[in-house]
């Protein structure tokens, strides 16, 4: 009889344990979350494990990041903070700095306190403290910073140094403060701001350093030297613009520009269009050696925004070039309230009454406009404000 054949089960061959993963530097880590492009991610990281909360956490860390990636719009601020709104991506960002910070600036010594710039987490603010008596023209200033809750009080510019551009104060027509943004290089904890005085007969700027902790003289010139006369040149609401170290102003009643170049205190003009004599021009970053305008125009069908540019340097008309005409919402009268950071932030008032009158912003490189929010009330000069999450903000002041 025949055997039966058995079944032959084949040997398997041992496989090898399943390997770890590499082990992760924290050089390596450290790239790797430099690369995390949005900060709100960049914080959920941060709260996945101890270890990599010890790294993001580390401030040599967080200037590096702060250093390669834009800070976020997050809201405007004008008599408080309003924090953007959904569905606007820095919305939950916004909320927690609500929480975190103190916009009322009840930290401040007792007066009255008036807002005047805001930039880089800080903001500049007049100040009338009660019981001191403040120059009539040049106010008291200072700095704070909501987050920290920290202010510091500026020096008055002192007597000897108005004196030495023979600028007296019974010839002052005006006078204008607002921060120089930090160039590279320079620490983050530090800051300066520039005081511009209009005269009847010149311009004077002086300029505060925080690291100095005084003023100096930025420059002084005679309106003769510019070609402009003393009515023609109203420090307006919004006054200036920064564009690639310079700051603009409208000249009103003409199609010129007015340029301080902030490394070496030099004022210039720049010629605009003809049509420009009234219009309202914000000046901008373009990229590629340009600078770049938007300016509104309004018609029965709605408010168009033309953007155009010239090479740094061009002085004739002709040089502007229109890039692009953009359509604003219809059924609104739409304005530009300001520009920073890359972007432009306009208010459209409702042609019907009692409606809110919503906000938006337009990124200068990409052309795209988002909604940021609305307000019912309008309380005077309102400024965005940039920065990142509470957890990754350093202290300004």
């Amino acid at each position: 009889m025949a055997s039966r054949a058995g079944r032959v089960i084949p040997c398997l061959e041992a496989t090898e344990p399943e390997r770890p993963p590499p082990h992760l530097s924290s050089d390596l880590l450290e790239e790797i979350f430099l690369r995390i492009g949005s900060p709100a991610d960049l914080a959920r990281a941060s709260a996945a494990c101890v270890s990599f909360h010890r790294l993001i956490s580390d401030p040599g860390f967080l200037r590096r990041y702060r250093s390669i990636h834009p800070p976020l719009l997050l809201g405007l601020v004008c008599k408080s903070f309003e924090p953007v709104e959904e569905p606007h991506p820095n919305a939950p960002v916004a909320r927690a700095l609500a929480r975190a910070a103190d916009f009322t600036f009840d930290y401040l010594p007792r007066g009255r306190c008036h807002l005047w710039d805001v930039r880089d987490g800080r903001l500049l603010l007049s100040c009338s403290r009660e019981g001191v008596k403040d120059s009539f023209v040049f106010p008291g200033l200072a700095v704070c910073d909501p987050l920290s809750r920290r202010y510091l009080l500026l020096p008055p510019i002192p007597d000897d140094l108005v004196a030495s551009v023979h600028v007296q104060e019974c010839r002052i027509r005006d006078f204008e403060a607002f921060f120089l943004p930090y160039g590279r290089g320079e620490q983050e904890a530090s800051f300066r701001v520039i005081g511009v005085t209009e005269c009847d007969e010149k311009l004077a700027v002086f300029v505060f350093s925080s690291a100095t902790f005084g003023w100096s003289i930025g420059v002084s010139t005679s309106w003769d030297a510019l070609t402009l006369h003393p009515d023609d040149f109203i420090l307006p609401w919004p006054s200036c613009y920064y564009s690639y170290g310079c700051f603009y102003w409208k000249v009103v009643g003409q199609n010129k520009l007015l340029r301080l170049k902030t490394n070496d205190m030099e004022f210039a003009i720049v010629v605009l269009p003809l049509d420009h004599n009234f219009m309202k021009s914000v000046i901008v970053e373009a990229g590629e050696g340009r600078i770049g305008m938007f300016y509104g125009t309004s018609n029965g069908n709605g408010t168009s925004l033309y953007y155009a540019t010239i090479q740094i340097g061009g002085q004739r008309t002709s040089h502007w070039k229109v890039e692009n005409i953009i359509s604003l919402p219809v059924g609104y009268y739409s304005a530009i309230i300001t520009s920073l950071e890359g972007y432009i932030i306009l208010l459209s008032v409702p042609k019907r009454d009692g409606m809110p009158s919503p906000y938006f912003s337009l990124e200068i490189k990409t052309l795209k406009i988002e909604r940021i929010g609305r307000m019912i009330h309008h309380y005077g000069k309102v400024y965005p404000y940039f920065g990142f999450p509470p957890s990754m903000s350093p202290r300004r002041v």
